[in-house]
């Protein structure tokens, strides 16, 4: 697919016929709860108690932002809480604003908020970790307020976001900064708790996949953020999955050689041949009179 010039939700449509139409995809938007091995394949019940069953799965369910899981951190999302989201700055233009993390997309925060805060204030557990180049720019920032070896304890306010307690290891000090907004950088974490007792997993609770995106488990591919692929980006993901796709086509067709069973007989001049096909619906059957 290629074009000159195309909007968004144009593309968007495109895409969508492409993968719907033209592949007779099924689209299912619904919460995976389960997913139960099967003899020849596996069992996927939803929310809804919605059951299918499938020769093969491919696990594309990402990462999700690391929470610091304190006092006001769900009291006050989107509130004053964010997590880096593009559109979320314009809630803390001019205002005092707090950034949670000392690696690189913490301190990239930083360097956008700097054109729209009034201050900025880093806090983070350890030393900065981030690539040095990138500490450098940072700690030229006039705006900017470095609390290195910090622990953050409490988000405080009323309605909206009006502070953060943190604590200083070393001292024991407790500091309350007043701050509108709080920008949570300290990481992702891989989606994988659904099938952890089916796969192999990193320390990082990653998925390990093999070159073709395949695990230690026949019939489950995984692709994506939720794996342990080098580079979390868009397009490492979506070639990732495209690999998955493919795999899984060849896993499917191999399979479903090996799954056909054969029962031949002759009886009175007459040879029945079965063909029993598990990726089919239904199982295809046929009869075929012997030539005499």
């Amino acid at each position: 697919m290629g074009y000159d010039f195309i909007t968004g939700p144009e593309l968007v449509r495109k895409f969508q016929n492409h993968l719907l139409h033209t592949h007779y995809v099924d689209h299912k938007i619904a919460e995976v709860e389960k997913i139960e091995e099967l003899n020849d394949g596996f069992k996927i019940t939803t929310s809804e108690a919605d059951q299918y069953e499938s020769n093969a799965l491919i696990i594309a369910t990402g990462m999700t932002r690391r929470k610091l899981d304190i006092p006001g951190e769900e009291k006050f999302q989107r509130k004053g809480v964010f997590y880096g989201n593009i559109q979320d700055y314009s809630f803390v233009q001019g205002s005092s604003v707090g950034v949670i993390g000392g690696g690189n997309s913490a301190l990239q925060i930083v360097e956008k908020l700097e054109k729209i805060a009034k201050d900025i204030y880093l806090f983070t557990d350890f030393e900065l970790t981030a690539d040095h180049a990138l500490i450098d720019r940072v700690k030229t920032l006039k705006k900017l307020k470095i609390y290195e070896n910090t622990k953050v304890l409490e988000f405080e306010g009323e309605k909206v976001l009006s502070g953060v307690k943190v604590r200083v290891k070393e001292s024991g000090e407790i500091i309350q900064i007043p701050v509108s907004g709080i920008f949570i950088s300290i990481g992702m974490h891989p989606n994988s708790a659904l099938v952890r007792k089916l796969v192999k997993l990193n320390d990082q609770v990653e998925i390990i996949i093999n070159k073709d995106c395949s695990i230690s488990h026949p019939g489950i591919f995984a692709a994506g953020d939720v794996t342990d692929a080098f580079g979390k980006r868009i397009i490492i993901a979506s070639g990732k999955g495209a690999k998955a796709a493919l795999a899984v086509r060849k896993y499917v067709i191999e399979h479903r050689k090996k799954s056909r069973t054969y029962s031949a007989y002759m009886e009175e001049g007459r040879t029945a041949i079965s063909l029993l096909n598990p990726l089919s619906r239904p199982a295809l059957s046929t009869a075929v009179r012997a030539k005499k």
